[in-house]
Parts: structure tokens; C-alpha cells; sequence
């Protein structure tokens, strides 16, 4: 029998945090220090993530990116490599999240390409997909996200270099969160496709739910079969919030 998977909690900042905003990073890098049953991720906008990396860097909070460029370098104006946020000290970047692919046109080819970039430049790929609240009313669901879980990851991905988010984007920020029955399903069905693609390794990646997760409902969605963390968005810029979460497990 396989060793459960270890839980991982994500903290997305999105594009909040400034450098007073640090003491809340490190006051949920001295808590965790203490022990907890998690890894714990902090991804802050890509001004913090050096400082971050050097103020955290003797303790167990590993910091990530929110996103990377397709390209080591180039005439790119704006945007960050993969190879830059190693270099910066990140060890994970997010991918694929739902506002980069509403507000930004990105496309599963375009998430594709930045998965390859990650794991080039040694960086944990976390991968979101998740369906809009029209196709969740159409039925959609699993054929989005089993779409999207193809489409978006490269043969060689594996559970050591990546992790799979599912956010169910009508649930982003919206206070809302799918029912315990739903969450089942739809993890259920992305560790299916997981091990049908990449075999008896597909039992091992870390499947992450995201949408609303806050204190008062992290406990119930963490002991959901085939959730095997969170990616937090708003509950994640407090320390109290986010290592409320963090003890749910």
C-alpha cells in the first residue's frame, strides 16, 4: 500500500503584497516551524519573490511564482522566465490559473509551453484547470477539466515536478464552493486521468482544490478523497487565515 500524499498548501497572493505585507510570511514561516502536518507554499507577486526567498531562507516556507514566460529569455518585455524566478529563489510557479487564461487569452498550448519551461528550469509546475459557471450549467465539467488536464501538461510531467489545481472558476472569489459530492467527482476523475496517462506515478501527484477555501471550510475539503492540499487566494494574505487552513489537515 502507497504512503498517503502529504498535503500541500498554496498560498496565491495574486497581485497584492508589498514589503510590509513580509511579517505576515514570516509569521506563518515561524508558526509551520514549529510543525505542522502540511508543506506550505506562499506564492507573493513577482517583486517579492527574491526578498521573500532571502527573509524565509532558513526556514521551511518555500516560496513560488505566479507565473513565467514560455522562453529561458528574449525580447519580452514585462514578463518573468522561469529561469529568473529560480534564480530569485522560487522553487514552484503557478500556471495556468484561470484569470491568466480569462484575462490574458492564454490557451492550453500556451500553459503547455510554460509547464515545459518550469520543469527546464527545475521549478515545481502547479497547473490549474477548472470550468467557467457556463459550462458547469451545460454539464461541461468533467469534459473541461479532462480537456484542459490533457491539453496542459507535457509527457514529461510527473508528481515530482508538478501539481494539479482545480479551481472551479464560478467559485473564485465568490464566497461559493462546489458540494463535497462534486469536489469527490471531479478529483476523483482527474486521478483516473492521471494514472491512465502516466501509470502507477498518476496515484502520486498532488491534486489541489482551489475556489473559496477559507477557515471555516478547509476542514471538510481537505479530508476529501483525492484532495491532497488547497491553493488559497484571498485567506492566504493573513497568517491567521491561511495557518488556520493550514491546520485543517
Amino acid at each position: 500500500m502507497t504512503a498517503p500524499i502529504r498535503h500541500l498548501i498554496a498560498g496565491n497572493w495574486k497581485m497584492n503584497g508589498l514589503k510590509a505585507q513580509l511579517t505576515e510570511a514570516i509569521e506563518v514561516n515561524k508558526a509551520i516551524s514549529a510543525g505542522v502536518n502540511a508543506d506550505v507554499l506562499i506564492c507573493p507577486p513577482a517583486s517579492l519573490v527574491m526578498v521573500m526567498a532571502e527573509v524565509l531562507k532558513s526556514g521551511p516556507l518555500v516560496i513560488g511564482g505566479q507565473d513565467c514566460h514560455a522562453s529561458a529569455t528574449g525580447a519580452n518585455t514585462g514578463d518573468v522566465s522561469a529561469e529568473m524566478l529560480a534564480d530569485a529563489g522560487a522553487k514552484a510557479v503557478i500556471l495556468g490559473h484561470s484569470e491568466r487564461r480569462a484575462d490574458h487569452g492564454e490557451t492550453c498550448g500556451d500553459v503547455l509551453a510554460k509547464v515545459k519551461a518550469a520543469h527546464r528550469s527545475g521549478l515545481v509546475a502547479i497547473v490549474c484547470i477548472g470550468e467557467s459557471d457556463g459550462q458547469r450549467r451545460a454539464g461541461l465539467t468533467i469534459d473541461v477539466v479532462v480537456r484542459q488536464l490533457k491539453n496542459s501538461l507535457p509527457d514529461t510531467a510527473a508528481s515530482s515536478n508538478t501539481v494539479i489545481a482545480y479551481e472551479p472558476v464560478w467559485a473564485i472569489g465568490t464566497g461559493l464552493t462546489p458540494t463535497v459530492a462534486e469536489v469527490t467527482d471531479v478529483h476523483a476523475t482527474i486521478r483516473n486521468a492521471l494514472k491512465q496517462r502516466f501509470g502507477a506515478d498518476g496515484a502520486e501527484f498532488h491534486i489541489l482544490y482551489g475556489g473559496s477555501v477559507k477557515p471555516s471550510n478547509a476542514k471538510e475539503l481537505m479530508a476529501i478523497a483525492n484532495v491532497n492540499g488547497a491553493l488559497v487566494g484571498g485567506a492566504s494574505l493573513k497568517a491567521s487565515d491561511f495557518l488556520e487552513i493550514v491546520r485543517a489537515v
